[in-house]
């Protein structure tokens, strides 16, 4: 058994519909006159409608042309600009409603309705069409889609899709999901895949009690890294894997189906099941935002991370309109001799001077790291907490889990080793925003916190529980499960995410009698819904299992 880049889990009483035959099948057993096919800029609407409107001889009313002005559109949602500011956004609070001119006048007549914003329309079937969020974010960097509200045609922007786009469709969506008569994955525009809207709904509520995984997205990066296609086979045709996404929830999916599955957006599952994934206490406080998120960061055969920190609280919520801010922890998984971490300031940094450096390193000046930030030697299977504010980095050599508050978007660079990105250009730093939120109480004397020495929970026969960091600042803890043949745990009323950090294949069975397999490296979510389970080794070594969770 090897990591499974594909995790997939079977649809409630039914399989995947393939093409658009299901659809014009549907409209035409529920005798529906207006059909409202809404869902996302990056479909490849031209080809998604003509098979369906030729089968049915349906007109079609195109919403991308019933948006407001693209000035105005970008009026309406100047409060997501920061003036000046190239890289980074204020998440947009705005709906699909707001940036919509005129309604569209609905010819007699079979009709679909298609394009962001569908829905508005008065109609009598509602589908939802979906592209996975790495194929929009492909799409725009390569030209070929254009934002919310931007005529058909146009050239979008990566920054706008970020912090405009995805926030206002992704509550479009969430809005939606109760109501939906089908959703659909035009992954392939030539080969839709589909659901029926109670099918996805029954999967879903299935899936949020019991344990499952999401889609892992791999990224290249200029650091290298080739652990993650060597250690885990991952196959790319990239000159290396340098990130992997296993559980992002902005941007991750769930595979729905067998050989031919249906992704769903994560956010779908959350606005139906929060309560049961995250549990009551959890929702409460953190809405449909599921909050701790894993990836993977590999610089084996690679270069440093760039020196970097995250916004404090307060200025992530003033300045770029996060409800909670990206505190972090790294897992070194694998090292080699002589690998750092790069954490907190020195004692006697000064931060003016520090500031100096960094500017200077933007006319190619290279900055001495160590005369600014403390290091310490990598050590596999430790904890290294990053409350936001703190100056980090993950040396050359290493594979850190990050563990860490789920907004990513914001990581602010104070240098990157003159190095640039995989296009030839030089990556970008934040000078502003980085010294803005620099946390001058992180010096060496003081970082013991950060990097304090597990501790025994619990022991029972056979197992240990091991707390291995825990921070007043931090929302979430980190804990570890050692054990030779099997471990016992208990949700209590709020999720858990596991990760196999040593060991080769585990199965956790939970007490309704649901077993998933997990190998080495995959992450996991276990539903608070789901209350005791077992770990249970398969083969190999005895096991190591991480397990975060909101304390």
């Amino acid at each position: 058994m090897t990591y499974d880049p594909e995790p997939r889990y079977p649809v409630a009483g039914r399989d995947v519909d393939l093409g658009s035959e299901p659809l014009v099948a549907e409209w035409r057993e529920r005798g529906a006159r207006v059909v409202a096919l809404d869902g996302p800029p990056a479909v490849d609407w031209e080809e998604v409608v003509e098979p369906i409107t030729a089968s049915t001889g349906a007109a079609t009313v195109d919403m991308r042309l019933h948006f407001a002005p693209w000035d105005e559109v970008r009026r309406r949602t100047l409060d997501s600009e920061l003036p000046g500011d190239p890289v980074f956004g204020r998440l947009s609070t705005r709906s699909v409603a707001e940036l919509v001119g005129d309604p569209p006048e609905v010819p007699e007549g079979l009709v679909l309705v298609f394009g962001p914003g569908a829905s508005l329309v008065a109609h009598d079937l509602l589908w939802y069409v979906s592209v996975p969020k790495r194929t929009a974010i492909e799409a725009v960097r390569r030209g070929a889609t254009s934002n919310l509200g931007q005529p058909p045609g146009s050239v979008g922007s990566e920054q706008r899709l970020l912090f405009v786009d995805w926030p206002i469709l992704d509550r479009h969506e969430q809005a939606l999901a109760a109501s939906l008569d089908r959703y659909v994955d035009a992954s392939d525009p030539a080969g839709l895949r589909s659901l029926p809207g109670d099918a996805l709904r029954t999967t879903l509520r299935d899936l949020s009690h019991r344990p499952f995984r999401t889609r892992p997205t791999f990224l290249p990066g200029p650091w290298g890294g080739q652990w993650l296609r060597g250690r885990l086979g991952v196959e790319t045709e990239a000159p290396n894997l340098a990130w992997s996404y296993e559980l992002i929830t902005p941007e991750s999916g769930i595979l729905l189906g067998g050989d031919q599955p249906v992704e769903v957006g994560f956010e779908l599952l959350m606005a139906l099941h929060g309560d049961d994934v995250l549990g009551a206490s959890v929702a409460e406080r953190f809405g449909v935002s599921f909050p701790i998120r894993f990836d993977y960061l590999d610089t084996l055969e690679g270069g440093h991370l760039s020196l970097q920190c995250h916004p404090r609280s307060d200025y992530a919520r003033e300045t770029f309109g996060l409800d909670y801010t990206q505190d972090e922890t790294y897992y070194v998984m694998e090292t080699t001799p002589g690998a750092r971490i790069f954490l907190g300031l020195r004692d006697d940094t000064d931060l003016d001077a520090f500031r100096l450096a960094a500017e200077r390193a933007g006319d190619g000046e290279e900055l001495d790291a160590d005369r600014f930030l403390a290091s310490h030697p990598a050590e596999q299977h430790r904890l290294y907490l990053i409350p936001a504010g703190t100056p980090h980095a993950s040396g050359a050599g290493n594979v850190v889990l990050e563990i860490s508050a789920t907004p990513y978007l914001y990581t602010l660079r104070f240098y990157d080793w003159l190095r640039r990105d995989l296009d030839g250009t030089l990556r970008p730093v934040h000078l502003a925003h980085a010294f803005a939120n620099v946390d001058a109480r992180r010096r060496a004397a003081s970082l013991g916190e950060l990097m304090a020495e597990p501790f025994v929970v619990r022991k029972d026969n056979g197992y240990v529980e091991l707390e291995l960091g825990r921070h007043p600042d931090l929302f979430f803890a980190v804990h570890r499960l050692d054990f030779a043949e099997e471990a016992e745990d208990d949700t209590e009323g709020r999720f858990h995410v596991l990760n196999l950090v040593a060991g080769e294949a585990v199965e956790i069975v939970t007490a309704q009698g649901d077993v998933h397999r997990l190998s080495y490296a995959e992450t996991i979510v276990v539903p608070a819904a789901v209350g005791r389970y077992a770990i249970r080794r398969l083969r190999g070594p005895d096991c190591k299992v991480v397990k975060a969770f909101v304390t």
